[in-house]
């Protein structure tokens, strides 16, 4: 015979048992909204996430925008609802994204930007390149391709702040030269985008000895459209990101001159070892620049 007490007991442990097997299987989980899974950059900063999560034994679930900024609030929703435990952001629109992020804050999930930096709202950490730098460094190679004078032009994305802070930097180097003047200055996104902007560009002024595209994409299709225009003599690309396709082009293409190089890789690594840091409860930097390298014909600018 069994005791009412006895049952009670083995009730209790059971249901001790029961809980203790639950949060055993609760695992921490990391969510990242990527902008884009398109460009080779972001490709490269996912798989480094996945490599770094798996070393780290976390969960990490991944979502892309594709550069849609009502995706990405869904995605971001979406993670709020499934309580993960920080989130990883890339956003598509660095205002645009702030309720959401305030939202997550109040939910306490903890947000961590990547590349991308959010405009007016505060995040635990932002992981990106240093844009700034990378722009002042765009600027001072192009003074030195085309000797210090003549009209230059931007291909530009002016709705990402890391866009926005590249091409400060590049206007902020051309102002020491006074023989340099930017003439235009357009928006081009996507590389069909950015070929049409380019082809415009030097329709309407065709005196410009050097293009700045504020991405490979940008960059290449700017190339394209010097070559199309037959002013290869003329003019001069420089781009940003420094993928594999445009780190080609500059050897390979004397109108494509270099290109500022990023590191997604380390980027991507880095956002998962905070998420980490985060989630064990210590202090992480509020901002963590990574230096931007510079690729010239043969390799990696000294």
């Amino acid at each position: 015979m069994f005791s009412f007490k006895g049952l009670k007991i083995v009730a209790l442990a059971g249901l001790a048992l029961g809980v203790s097997a639950l949060s055993a299987a609760a695992k921490d989980v990391i969510g990242a909204s990527l902008l884009t899974q398109s460009h080779p950059f972001y490709i490269d900063l996912a798989d480094a996430m996945k490599k770094e999560a798996a070393a780290q034994g976390i969960e990490l679930e991944v979502s892309i925008a594709n550069q849609d900024l009502n995706k990405q609030l869904a995605d971001v929703e979406d993670f709020i609802t499934k309580r993960v435990n920080v989130i990883v952001l890339s956003p598509v629109d660095s205002q645009g994204v702030r309720n959401i992020i305030r939202k997550a804050e109040k939910a306490n999930i903890k947000v961590i930007t990547v590349d991308v930096p959010a405009n007016g709202v505060d995040v635990t950490s932002h992981i990106g390149t240093d844009n700034l730098t990378g722009g002042v460094n765009a600027g001072e190679m192009m003074a030195k391709l085309v000797g210090n004078k003549g009209e230059i032009a931007v291909i530009n994305y002016p709705t990402v702040q890391s866009v926005v802070d590249r091409v400060t930097g590049f206007r902020q180097a051309l102002e020491a030269h006074k023989d340099m003047k930017i003439v235009a200055d357009q928006a081009g996104i996507t590389r069909a985008e950015a070929l049409a902007a380019a082809e415009n560009i030097l329709q309407a002024n065709p005196k410009v000895v050097g293009i700045f595209g504020f991405g490979d994409d940008a960059a290449l299709a700017a190339a394209a459209a010097v070559k199309a225009a037959k002013l290869e003599s003329q003019v001069k690309v420089i781009g940003f990101d420094g993928m594999k396709e445009a780190r080609d082009a500059v050897d390979n293409d004397p109108v494509f001159a270099a290109v500022v190089r990023q590191y997604p890789d380390k980027m991507g690594q880095t956002a998962v070892q905070t998420a980490v840091k985060v989630i064990k409860g210590e202090k992480v930097p509020a901002l963590q620049p990574i230096i931007p390298g510079m690729y010239v014909r043969g390799g990696d600018a000294k």
